[in-house]
């Protein structure tokens, strides 16, 4: 990738330069890189295009940053972020960002569960070069940043998978006292409603969320799992 025209313009960071590794197998990608950072005041001390390569060159230059992208040979699946996993726990003080070519959710999120120091990006963002650079700059510093790309598919994930959409606000209110332990007439108190009230919602609730009919409890059980497992 060849450095945007605008890079010139970017003011550099103040010393001391941090010390930066680069990995993804595109290498005109990670040429332009290396330019970028290293006109914005970074100092980049290696470069990779695989995962061993990647592991060899953290494990020896101990960098304060390692841009890693997410698909790397030889497999081209989760490579670069098997390789920030073991990074993060060899090397817990260097930050982490990861770059990928499309919205990853599962990568993502069990990449940011590592903790502070991390970034999931989209590598269209390293067009826009004073975001891209102050991004990281922050999370070197040690802030977490998700890609706008990914919140909004993690929002839409979320309402894809949630089992509690089928509910109306009351019956979400009634399940909610359900998983409190509340009794149907303890619900109803609560709420202010008539126990047989309380019991045409338990049946709703029930039949939406498609649990099977049972002589016992099990299905008030389930359902309180559901709501649970829906937090």
């Amino acid at each position: 990738m060849s450095p945007p025209p605008e890079i010139a313009s970017v003011a550099p960071l103040s010393q001391p330069a941090l010390r930066v590794v680069l990995a993804d197998d595109d290498v005109l990608l990670r040429e332009g890189l290396c330019s970028l950072l290293e006109r914005s005041g970074f100092e980049v001390v290696g470069q990779a295009g695989n995962s061993p390569e990647l592991l060899a060159l953290a494990r020896s230059a101990k960098p304060e940053l390692a841009i890693i992208d997410i698909r790397m040979p030889p497999g081209q699946a989760t490579e670069g972020l098997q390789a920030a996993r073991v990074i993060r726990e060899e090397l817990p003080g260097t930050a982490i960002i990861v770059l990928s070519a499309h919205v990853e959710v599962d990568e993502a999120m069990d990449l940011l569960a590592g903790g502070a120091r991390t970034g999931y990006l989209l590598k269209s963002r390293i067009t826009d070069v004073a975001e891209f650079i102050d991004t990281v700059g922050r999370i070197a510093a040690g802030a977490s940043v998700v890609d706008p790309s990914l919140v909004q598919e993690l929002v839409r994930a979320r309402r894809r998978r949630d089992p509690l959409d089928v509910l109306s606000p009351r019956e979400r209110e009634v399940l909610a006292l359900m998983a409190e332990g509340a009794s149907n007439a303890g619900i109803a108190r609560r709420i202010f409603v008539t126990e047989g009230t309380v019991e045409k919602h338990v049946r709703s609730i029930l039949t939406k969320l498609d649990l099977p009919e049972s002589d016992t409890e099990h299905r008030r059980v389930l359902a309180v799992l559901r709501f649970l497992e829906a937090r």
